[in-house]
């Protein structure tokens, strides 16, 4: 694949985004053993990978393999770059409810 094709991008997107909105996030665990803990560190490998993945294509370019191009480099480091930041929203917003429920009176 020498050129990113961006509809094939955008498709995918929509599939990822549609699978996000399908699976319920639960809390509490279920028979199926899902339970925000498991979803959360799910995530987190997901964005490792993703970040890995960009790294060997970009060693790749400046390596001068003829099979990557800079299009999709570019696009695996900004969907790196991209569930980076919105992990670290997350976590974020993960540390405003801890301080919220610790500043609740008993």
């Amino acid at each position: 694949m020498s050129e990113i094709d961006i509809s094939q991008v955008i498709s995918q997107m929509r599939v990822m985004a549609s699978k996000a909105q399908a699976q319920p996030v639960n809390t509490t665990p279920t028979s199926q053993g899902l339970d925000f803990s498991s979803i959360l560190k799910q995530s987190v490998n997901s964005v490792n990978s993703t970040q890995k993945h960009a790294g060997k294509m970009s060693e790749a370019f400046q390596a001068g393999d003829p099979n990557t191009n800079i299009a999709e480099v570019m696009v695996a480091m900004q969907k790196a770059s991209v569930s980076f930041e919105a992990m670290k929203q997350v976590r974020s917003k993960l540390v405003d409810a801890y301080k919220e429920i610790m500043r609740m009176q008993v």
